[in-house]
């Protein structure tokens, strides 16, 4: 049986939702994919794999939690994947004095009509660009939990659904406490993946230095490559990806031996396992392939899994971190060892 994108293996056994895409189908994937990170990397300068990462996110049809220091990057990625995309997008400055009505949207009285009007808020947009998310207050923060989760956002009773594709790229500075709120547990949980784009190398940052004109003009002048209908196309074939059911039992070993962690306080959740998994098909059929490797999985699962790793204050005390776990978590459980490959088209 298949749920939300993810073989669920009964015995030995795994249905497939839909046929499996075709080779050329994949191969346009691949190379729809290269363009859109082509044409970011001309304002990212050294930075591919977090630009693909971004991408699988998107193409996974997640929500991405970019946390890093400042000055290396975070926003002029999220604008750049929202202007090299012809949909719609918002930029929410997240503030203190931030209301939940200014994100979801407000019921407004018509004079005139003698009705109320839904004026709709910032996360009506196919990319909402959340900078700063962990300076507004919890309350304000809370209005996004249902629109990640659900697509949707209610007011006074009544839900409006937000275009898709629909993806959060959140940005928060880790280092600065004052004024600031911590995101909670639930919050944290909608995010697919959590991204820190580092410092760029000395040749990188020389070649910055040099550039014609600044990262923020770059990005404003940069162009449209795909449009949000090739974004639904884009996703609806990552949901036909293959993965073996030794390789959905891995990932179901993974996320289930963290709840039993003596250090961790909350394991990963059943949405973070369905989310490794669609990640890892997005991210195979961005290397041009129809079926899942395991390499894929391990090379994902530090960035899907550990934000949903909450340690306990005893492990937090000793020094311990949620990638040191998963790391060794990931070194102790056996990988598949048969071939895994795609079903033969025809």
């Amino acid at each position: 049986m298949l749920q939300h994108g993810v073989e669920v293996v009964v015995g030995d056994d795994a249905v497939s939702r839909a046929a499996p895409p075709t080779a050329a189908e994949v191969l346009h994937f691949a190379t729809c994919f290269d363009l859109l990170a082509a044409n970011i990397a001309k304002v990212l300068t050294g930075k591919p794999d977090a630009i693909r990462l971004a991408l699988t996110c998107l193409f996974a049809e997640g929500h991405l939690l970019l946390e890093d220091v400042p000055g290396v990057g975070k926003t002029t990625l999220a604008k750049a994947i929202a202007h090299s995309l012809e949909g719609s997008w918002q930029r929410i400055q997240f503030t203190p004095d931030l209301l939940p009505s200014d994100v979801t949207g407000v019921q407004i009285f018509n004079r005139a009509t003698n009705e109320f009007e839904f004026h709709p808020g910032g996360v009506f947009a196919n990319i909402v660009i959340g900078d700063e998310i962990n300076r507004a207050s919890p309350k304000t923060q809370s209005a996004l939990l249902e629109v990640m989760e659900e697509r949707q956002v209610t007011v006074d009773s009544t839900p409006y659904q937000v275009p898709r594709p629909f993806m959060v790229l959140a940005t928060q500075n880790p280092i600065e406490h004052d004024g600031t709120y911590n995101l909670p547990e639930a919050q944290i949980d909608r995010f697919l993946m959590r991204l820190s784009i580092g410092y760029p190398t000395m040749e990188d940052e020389m070649a910055i230095i040099y550039g014609d004109v600044s990262p923020a003009a770059q990005v404003d002048n940069l162009g449209a490559v795909l449009g949000a209908g090739d974004v639904r196309r884009m996703i609806a074939l990552t949901d036909r990806i293959h993965i073996a059911p030794t390789l959905a039992r891995y990932i179901v070993q993974l996320t289930s031996a963290t709840r039993f962690m003596g250090e961790l306080r909350l394991g990963v959740s059943p949405r973070g396992t369905v989310g490794l998994a669609r990640a890892a098909r997005a991210y195979a059929a961005a290397a041009n392939r129809s079926f899942v490797t395991a390499d894929d999985i391990k090379e994902l699962a530090p960035l899907v899994l550990t934000h949903r790793m909450i340690l306990t204050p005893e492990a937090e005390l000793q020094g311990r971190s949620s990638l040191e776990l998963l790391l060794d978590l990931l070194h102790r459980t056996p990988v598949p060892q048969e071939r895994v490959e795609g079903p033969r088209h025809g």
